[in-house]
């Protein structure tokens, strides 16, 4: 069934990529106009209908330019780092390594000024949460998991997109899933604060720990 989703999602995003075009830095399109091709995947106005992909309509601006740069550079760390210290604009940003399907494609069409744009536009709609169906006692064991290894980092039972470390409150099931899944096995760059409490985490909590927190952020309204 994920494998569907999956492949479903997949093609939605490459129907997308291929009615993309770029313009030139003298020519910037409208953020809206730009933010176009992130619809056929993250669904309209970044609010995803899809289980595969995050919803990122109220992000910060700088987990959207992370995430961006990330992609459109092959995670090349040098070259982001290298495009992130040569603008101010940049100056938050963190490099981590991610994984995609279609993101680094789709990212190489844009221009830095792009990005910026794009991400600005995004940050500023408002994020809703995806309606599912959750287990209640998984859910209430990941609140407690939380509070004690998570909530410094990802405020407000994981809402909060000021720390610049991605709304986790009310994202699809299957998207965590993966991402977490991406964690695991190196696939996607785990931060060492996040390392050192999810190693934490499932000392106290067991084998479990990550599936409950799972469904505690997909409970989160």
């Amino acid at each position: 069934m994920l494998l569907t989703i999956v492949r479903h999602t997949f093609l939605l995003c490459v129907l997308s990529l291929l009615t993309f075009h770029t313009v030139s830095a003298s020519d910037l399109a409208s953020p809206a106009m730009l933010s176009d091709t992130c619809l056929g995947c993250h669904g309209p106005a970044g609010i995803s209908e899809g289980p595969a992909t995050p919803t990122i309509s109220g992000m910060s601006e700088i987990y959207i330019i992370g995430a961006m740069l990330a992609y459109k550079y092959d995670n090349d760390e040098d070259k982001v780092e290298e495009v992130i210290e040569s603008d101010p604009d940049f100056e938050d940003v963190e490099f981590f390594a991610r994984t995609s399907t279609v993101m680094d494609r789709i990212a190489k069409g844009y221009s830095e000024a792009e990005i910026k744009a794009i991400a600005k536009y995004f940050a500023a709609l408002p994020f809703k949460a995806s309606v599912q169906e959750v287990n209640p006692e998984l859910a209430k064991a990941g609140a407690d998991i939380h509070e004690h290894h998570c909530e410094k980092c990802h405020e407000d039972g994981g809402r909060s997109a000021d720390d610049d470390a991605g709304v986790l409150a009310g994202q699809w099931i299957p998207y965590l899933e993966y991402t977490m899944a991406d964690f695991q096995s190196g696939d996607r760059a785990m931060p060492k604060k996040m390392r050192k409490q999810m190693e934490e985490a499932h000392d106290v909590h067991g084998e479990e720990s990550i599936a409950k927190l799972i469904q505690f952020y997909a409970d989160q309204q």
